[in-house]
């Protein structure tokens, strides 16, 4: 466990301290929430850009065009407009899974705050990256503001269509999951049930 603490680093006790150095002494080998931050927001935007090309690419090249095989028929790239959640479901709450998204933009962004964790740092990022790219199609893309439809095109035999920003969700929720089944709190902290 004191491994994994030095490893993520926990705030309320300092690296400097647990090795019986004075806290100033090992100030600049601490690690510092500003860090985690600008990772959570680097991962964040790389994943929001590789979906809005990926996306810009798709409806230019792709949309109304017959789908790419990719590896056989077991994976195609096929440009779909999805008004619903995953797999298509809810196609008349749009505008729910706007706000949805929303929130979850702004309750990543509250909990920035408080991280001190690289995993979750990454995993918050590919949250945020993700929600941001499905967000952005949910208020530019036709019918309308807050009710357009997302790009998917990732399409895998005998399974949903879907899109590199629901990539980077899914990423991010498994990782935030076997980051708590290990005990790792976004703060850096360590703990056992």
């Amino acid at each position: 466990m004191a491994e994994a603490e030095r490893i993520i680093g926990t705030p309320d006790t300092p690296d400097a301290a647990r090795n019986g150095q004075h806290p100033e002494e090992g100030a600049a080998q601490r690690p510092r929430g500003k860090r985690r931050i600008a990772v959570l927001f680097a991962v964040a935007a790389f994943a929001y850009a590789l979906d809005l090309v990926s996306k810009m690419i798709v409806v230019a090249k792709l949309e109304h065009h017959p789908p790419i095989e990719i590896v056989g028929d077991w994976l195609r790239f096929e440009a779909i407009r999805n008004a619903g959640a995953a797999f298509g479901f809810g196609e008349a709450f749009t505008v729910i899974f706007t706000v949805i998204a929303a929130v979850v933009i702004v309750v990543i962004a509250r909990l920035a705050r408080k991280l001190y964790s690289l995993p979750w740092a990454i995993a918050l990022g590919l949250l945020l990256g993700g929600a941001l790219g499905n967000l952005t199609d949910r208020i530019f893309r036709s019918p309308g503001v807050f009710e357009g439809a997302v790009v998917d095109f990732i399409a895998p035999k005998h399974f949903a269509v879907f899109n590199l920003a629901d990539s980077a969700i899914v990423c991010g929720g498994i990782l935030i999951v076997l980051l708590s089944f290990k005990g790792l709190d976004p703060d850096g902290t360590v703990h056992k049930d």
